[in-house]
């Protein structure tokens, strides 16, 4: 590569950064589009290899896709939003328990004769306002249509969303042919056999993740159900969906879910049953799902991941946090085929 072209490639690379930056605010629908429709893409290819035509296919996808979010919509989210004001409601009880039988309790077996806390004022502002504030989604639309603006740009991107998906799907393997045929000859085998490992790596982290938080969802869930919780619901899930954190999901859930059986059981034998669900649900992860659907996918440290998630959150925020983990999985397949290289090039053996 001539000083020519390296300048050019730099300052394309330049520019194009600069256009993301610039294009950031309107960029999120198309990336969750692109990112639904890599993940229905071996879908829409398996079916094609039965001789179902590719926009047929499509539509199949693009059909079980909307199918499963409006199951959500109408079945799990009001269901976890009525456990939700179930757990707040209990709060009052939780602090007359703190009052009547954890104080006293540090008084006598510690010696801490001087707790005193004054919980009465809190108690009575959750009995007057955690009804009044409604439910979830009602809250949500209230604010957001209280600007004309925000409700357009808002219904502007949901219905974005799969419109571009569903072309997006229609033409991915075009559209990856005519990236292919862009490259220079010289470097396209160079460019092609990392891109071919990421989206294997990429394609195989991103299902078995998902399988292993929908699996751990239901693990805690029933474990916290047969335990005999009334949020168990609400907090299996909340544990499942944080779970591509290492720990995360353990620590997160063990902690709300002892708090909800502190406030409806009062004892001790419930935190223990709490515990061993948990426990239970590690040994799962550890041992059937994260190696049977998941294995060394992206080979990062678990130090690394959470540096990882955290980074994407510091940068880009909550859509940073989604993306994280793929672009680790893609950096590392990268930062593998830069060591191999290096490792014979004569900077390395001198």
């Amino acid at each position: 590569m001539t000083d020519s072209s390296k300048w050019l490639l730099l300052v394309g690379l330049g520019l194009g950064g600069l256009l993301l930056y610039l294009l950031a605010p309107v960029l999120t629908p198309f990336l969750v589009a692109a990112l639904l429709a890599y993940m229905g893409d071996p879908i829409a290819d398996r079916l094609e290899a039965l001789r179902v035509s590719r926009t047929l296919a499509v539509a199949i996808v693009f059909v079980g896709f909307t199918l499963i979010a409006l199951l959500m919509l109408l079945f799990l989210v009001p269901l976890l939003e009525r456990q939700g004001a179930v757990l707040v409601g209990k709060l009052p009880q939780f602090i007359d328990w703190i009052q009547q039988r954890a104080l006293p309790w540090l008084s006598q077996h510690l010696g801490a004769q001087d707790i005193v806390l004054d919980l009465g004022t809190f108690k009575q502002s959750i009995r007057e306002h955690w009804q009044a504030a409604g439910g979830v989604a009602a809250s949500v639309l209230s604010s957001v249509s209280r600007s004309g603006l925000v409700l357009v740009g808002w219904l502007a991107n949901l219905l974005l969303i799969p419109v571009v998906a569903f072309y997006l799907l229609r033409d991915w393997d075009r559209l990856v042919l005519h990236v292919r045929e862009l490259l220079p000859r010289r470097i396209e085998p160079a460019v092609v056999q990392p891109a071919r490992e990421s989206d294997e790596v990429l394609g195989a982290f991103l299902r078995g993740q998902l399988l292993v938080m929908l699996g751990l969802a239901i693990i805690y869930s029933t474990g916290l159900w047969l335990v005999g919780l009334d949020v168990a619901l609400l907090i299996g899930f909340m544990a499942g969906l944080v779970s591509f954190v290492p720990y995360l999901g353990f620590i997160v859930g063990i902690v709300v879910a002892t708090l909800a059986a502190l406030v409806q059981f009062q004892d001790a034998t419930h935190l223990l049953y709490v515990a061993i669900v948990f426990g239970v649900g590690q040994i799962i992860e550890g041992t059937v799902l994260t190696p049977l659907l998941v294995g060394d996918r992206i080979g990062l440290h678990p130090v690394a991941v959470i540096f990882a998630v955290l980074a994407g959150g510091q940068l880009f925020g909550f859509l940073g946090v989604l993306l994280a983990l793929p672009v680790a999985a893609v950096l590392m397949v990268l930062v593998r085929h830069a060591h191999s290289r290096y490792k014979t090039s004569v900077l390395y053996g001198g």
